[in-house]
C-alpha cells in the first residue's frame, strides 16, 4: 500500500463516486424521456440519440431545458400514486368492503351477533355461515 498514496486512493473514490452519480442521472433522463407524453417519437429519439452520443453533455443539455418540466412530471407522478395509494385503501377499508373482505366479515359479526341474541339457534347459524362463505 506504500506505493499507492492516500491522496490517490481519495481521488480514485471520488471519481468512482462521481461515475455512479452520472448513472444515476442518465437513467434518471431517460426514464424522464420515454415518461413525458409531451413529445413525439421523434424528439424522443433525438433527446435519446444526443444523451447517448455525447453523455455527458446531452444529459446537461437535457437538465438545463427540460429540468423544471422534469421536477413537474416527478411531482405530478407521486401525487397520482399518493392518490391512487388512498383511494386503495379507502375502498379496501370501507364499510361495503370494497373487493368484499371486511363485508363478509361485518356480515358474519352481524350473524355471530343474532345468535348470541338467540334470535337464531346454532344450525341457522351455520347454514347463514356457509351460504355466506360460499
Amino acid at each position: 500500500m506504500d506505493d499507492y498514496p492516500l491522496l490517490n486512493l481519495f481521488l480514485t473514490m471520488l471519481y468512482l463516486f462521481l461515475w455512479v452519480m452520472w448513472f444515476f442521472l442518465l437513467f434518471k433522463v431517460i426514464t424522464d424521456l420515454f415518461r413525458d407524453h409531451s413529445l413525439n417519437g421523434w424528439a424522443k429519439a433525438g433527446w435519446l440519440v444526443l444523451v447517448i452520443l455525447l453523455p455527458y453533455v446531452g444529459v446537461l443539455i437535457y437538465l438545463i431545458v427540460r429540468g423544471r418540466s422534469m421536477h413537474e412530471r416527478d411531482d405530478k407522478l407521486a401525487k397520482d400514486s399518493e392518490a391512487a395509494f388512498r383511494d386503495y385503501v379507502r375502498r379496501a377499508a370501507g364499510p361495503e368492503g370494497g373487493s368484499g373482505g371486511s363485508g363478509h366479515v361485518n356480515d358474519l359479526a352481524k350473524l355471530a351477533e343474532l345468535k348470541d341474541k338467540g334470535a337464531i339457534n346454532a344450525e341457522e347459524y351455520e347454514q347463514a355461515k356457509a351460504k355466506l362463505l360460499a
